[in-house]
């Protein structure tokens, strides 16, 4: 991918904040985003803005970049009593995003979602300031749809986007997928020996997100000596919750590999020759570009059942296959080693999602921004 050119518009520094995060899905694109406008502007200033206690506070300073963290939570649909504080915590966030942009002085304010989106937009929108917004999933939250009245232009993942926001403010992009994945060329006999694993048998990996998915955790744990009777290997990212039970049960089986995270991604895509996961927005964008045979276990409580959306968009493609989380006990073992042993199958959905694949969205919303918010201006859709 070419290094996009600086474009010597602007005589000032660029102050760009970019406002989101929560889970890895909303950080990893924003960092992505923030990078491509650093190599459009070397000298721009960009500053995050994140909810105090997640994980942007950690990975974005990793990263390179300063974060400003503000108290705000999201609504919790498992327990109505944990939301009594949310009404002071909003107004709180309210007072901190007013302190905060009105010493940095932003030209323009990113959101890529999550909890510090809206009260960071919403501010910004009444003072003036531009405001752009990246929708991941195919089925908008309901904040996003309200900041997109009055955002200055809207990125989105997919076709189809007019039900939600104002057509003319879209600009489809595909989702920002981190380098190391979306630049691999790493040899699957390379990726194999990393996790221990012999490439001449067939490889499954299992993913559920940084949290780990119980469903699709539990019918792994219940399967382990039928993949080594299938003389099949697992790769399997557990995520946090119950992580110790689940490894120390894989760790009884040679051809099982188990951790609770898995910071090289790309050679566990690499590895697989079929993946499980959740289908949150990156999930599915890193495994269009990984070019995998997928069978998606949408997580039920999603907002707006946002997962569902995002694989049924898949499966109605015939670029993958789709198993619902209550009746993973039953189907999902038998559906993922019925794909494991039908290469044909496997071909049709890796052919099929491989035409769903943009692999540089950062830098065309990168691109995007910058010639919004250029001295010099110009009409959307001059960029080629």
């Amino acid at each position: 991918m070419s290094k996009i050119k600086n474009s010597n518009r602007f005589s000032e520094p660029v102050k760009i904040i970019i406002a989101g995060g929560g889970t890895g899905g909303h950080i990893f694109p924003a960092i992505a985003i923030a990078n491509a406008i650093k190599q459009i502007e070397p000298g721009a200033e960009i500053l995050f803005v994140g909810a105090k206690g997640k994980m942007e506070m950690e990975k974005v300073p990793q990263a390179g970049y300063r974060i400003k963290g503000i108290d705000i939570a999201g609504f919790n649909r498992s327990s109505l009593i944990k939301n009594i504080g949310l009404p002071f915590k909003l107004i709180k966030s309210f007072f901190q995003v007013r302190k905060i942009i009105n010493a940095f002085k932003p030209i323009a304010v990113i959101g890529v979602g999550g909890y510090s989106t809206f009260p960071v937009l919403r501010f910004a929108q009444s003072k003036g300031i531009k405001t752009f917004i990246h929708e991941s999933n195919s089925f908008a939250g309901k904040s996003n749809i309200l900041l997109g009245k009055k955002a200055t232009m809207i990125f989105v993942a997919s076709d189809g986007m007019e039900k939600f926001f104002p057509k003319e403010k879209i600009v489809v992009t595909g989702n920002p997928v981190r380098k190391s994945i979306a630049e691999s060329n790493i040899e699957k006999s390379t990726a194999t020996q990393f996790f221990g694993l012999d490439e001449r048998k067939k490889t499954l990996f299992v993913v559920g997100g940084s949290l780990g998915a119980k469903s699709i955790n539990d019918v792994i744990a219940d399967h382990l000596s039928d993949i080594e009777n299938l003389n099949i290997q697992l790769i399997w990212q557990t995520g946090k919750n119950n992580s110790e039970a689940y490894i120390t049960k894989a760790k009884a089986y040679k051809n099982i590999w188990a951790s609770e995270f898995i910071k090289e991604m790309e050679m566990a895509y690499t590895a697989a020759d079929v993946v499980v996961s959740r289908s949150g927005a990156m999930s599915v964008t890193e495994l269009c570009v990984s070019d995998k045979a997928v069978v998606f276990v949408p997580f039920p409580h999603a907002a707006e059942h946002h997962q569902t959306s995002n694989a049924k968009a898949l499966v109605d493609k015939n670029a993958a296959l789709m198993i619902k989380d209550e009746d993973a006990p039953a189907k999902l073992f038998s559906v993922v080693t019925d794909l494991l042993f039908d290469e044909a199958k496997q071909e049709a959905l890796r052919q099929n999602i491989r035409l769903l694949t943009i692999s540089n969205a950062d830098e065309i919303i990168a691109k995007e921004i910058a010639l919004s918010i250029s001295p010099k201006g110009r009409g959307k859709g001059e960029v080629k």
